[in-house]
């Protein structure tokens, strides 16, 4: 049975090697996009990309430099200045470290991976990613990384208006609770205490604003699969994607 499992991973990356391709995950937040994005990605061999980490860091930029007021207030003016500036831009990237092959974020060549995870990131990061000229500098920067196909993406609004003609788009859910859960348990795991309720509450609160915001709104793309991971293993998660590859024709297995 182990051997099965070996061969299909092997024609799975034989077949995507050879036809490059933008794999989009969207969802709401802590809903497990981060965690199947990068396990696909390493499955198959493509590069993983989280979005989220881009605005995480961009959150962490105007926190650091006193853009956001203690209500949330954003100087909208002097983010843009230092994002779009000529002479010192502002460089969020991705570097692939240890091992396993996994992804950290990089803000202007510090390793931020730790620092955009805690709940004050959380806190403030959807009222960042609500501002346009914010979601512009992200765009920008996704296209960037992704015009060389052979992609997994994760985020929000990846399938609807970063790469709207990518060829396969994943919509993922889950419940609240579900999804606070897995998160209060990711925050103490690095040591960061913080009660459940809070954890949940921050939860629903980004679910607002990330579906009621006026630029790119969280949403399903038409032609994107539906995903309720709530009772699933990661295991079965890449067996239901190895199964819609199956009936998108796209692997010969």
């Amino acid at each position: 049975m182990q051997v099965r499992k070996k061969s299909l991973s092997l024609r799975l990356k034989q077949t995507l090697f050879m036809k490059k391709i933008i794999i989009a995950i969207d969802g709401f937040s802590s809903c497990g996009k981060s965690t199947m994005a990068k396990d696909l990605a390493r499955e198959i061999g493509y590069i993983y990309i989280d979005s989220g980490a881009m605005y995480r860091a961009v959150t962490l930029f105007a926190l650091r430099n006193g853009f956001v007021s203690k209500n949330n207030t954003i100087d909208t003016e002097a983010l843009r200045k230092m994002l779009f500036s000529g002479e010192h831009p502002v460089v969020i990237n991705f570097r692939t470290t240890g091992p396993d092959g996994a992804s950290e974020t990089w803000l202007d060549g510090e390793n931020v991976e730790r620092d955009i995870r805690t709940i004050e990131i959380s806190r403030v990061v959807s009222h960042i990613a609500a501002v346009p000229m914010v979601r512009e500098f992200v765009d920008r920067s996704l296209h960037e990384i992704g015009s060389v196909k052979g992609v997994v993406m994760d985020g929000r609004d990846i399938g609807t208006a970063v790469f709207p003609d990518a060829e396969i788009k994943i919509f993922m859910t889950a419940s609240p609770e579900v999804r606070a859960r897995r998160r209060y348990e990711e925050m103490r795991s690095k040591g960061q205490e913080t009660p459940y309720e809070e954890v949940l509450g921050n939860i629903r609160e980004r679910d607002y604003i990330d579906e009621h915001r006026k630029s790119s709104p969280v949403s399903r793309a038409a032609d994107a699969e539906l995903l309720d991971n709530s009772d699933m293993t990661v295991e079965e998660q890449i067996q239901w994607f190895k199964d819609l590859l199956k009936r998108r024709h796209l692997c010969g297995f």
